[in-house]
């Protein structure tokens, strides 16, 4: 978590000095709601399953009329359950988790139209977003009543003599990149609407990335039967678990409501 702050807190230092040889006027700062979901080896193919309500911080600084520079802070939470889903496949194989997600980005806007807050004429645009990030998970399944951090039970065998590969981070880096629509809504308040899809580099966002299970008997000697009954719950150890062909997704959608932190500008930020 502590990478996450000195991140968020690098960019919004740098874009502070850049103010004292332009003006303040040009910085926004505000909060973003709306919904996270996740799209894995849980859940490949129904965007907008199991959203979970997400909010953050947002800093934005206004280079021109057509490009921004932004940093943002984010929690939300993802989660699937194969129980839920309508293949049979899912179904037999019977595994859920849940993860909170904490991540911080800086990137770039693209304003596809001149825009600035408070102007009467550009008042209005789409936008791109690319940004880079980093964020934190923590996969968990529900056992007993209780959520069972996953990462440390090393369900495929992490940390046993049944798989080479170490423990999977739990601080990992994404692409968010995105689509919105801003409107100014006066001289200091603009309105938001965002899009983003979030490319990770880990198949363990949901625990599960291997192609087939690992012998459960070696896996309860070594790593404890807990572990051992949470990596299969298909009752079939021949059966197949995930997919190491793809990686992890996550997004983000809802809305911003931003604030200018000067007074307005007297002229219109032209395009360097």
């Amino acid at each position: 978590m502590k990478y996450i702050i000195a991140l968020l807190v690098l960019s919004i230092t740098t874009a502070s000095f850049g103010q004292r040889h332009t003006n303040t006027s040009k910085s926004e700062l505000g909060f973003l709601v709306g919904g996270t979901y996740y799209l894995g080896d849980l859940n490949q193919f129904v965007p907008f399953k199991n959203t979970h309500l997400a909010g953050g911080l947002v800093y934005r600084y206004n280079v021109h009329s057509r490009l921004s520079l932004r940093a943002n802070i984010m929690y939300g939470k993802v989660s699937a359950s194969d129980a839920a889903s309508n293949s049979e496949f899912q179904q037999e194989r019977n595994l859920s988790f849940s993860s909170e997600i904490y991540e911080a980005g800086i990137g770039v806007e693209f304003n596809y139209f001149p825009f600035q807050l408070g102007h009467d004429r550009y008042k209005g645009t789409a936008y791109l977003l690319a940004e880079l990030a980093v964020f934190r998970m923590n996969p968990k399944a529900s056992y007993n009543g209780s959520e069972v951090a996953l990462r440390d039970l090393g369900t495929e065998g992490q940390g046993t003599s049944l798989n080479s590969k170490s423990y999977y981070n739990l601080t990992q880096l994404s692409i968010p990149l995105g689509v919105g629509a801003k409107l100014s809504l006066g001289d200091r308040v603009g309105l938001n609407v965002e899009c983003g899809i979030r490319k990770t580099f880990t198949d363990y966002l949901d625990d599960v990335g291997a192609n087939a299970y690992v012998d459960p008997v070696v896996l309860a000697a070594e790593n404890g039967p807990l572990s051992a009954e949470l990596s299969n719950l298909s009752g079939n150890q021949y059966g197949q678990r995930g997919n190491t062909l793809t990686k992890d997704w996550y997004v983000f959608t809802g809305m911003m409501i931003t604030f200018r932190l000067g007074k307005p500008a007297t002229c219109f930020y032209q395009d360097n």
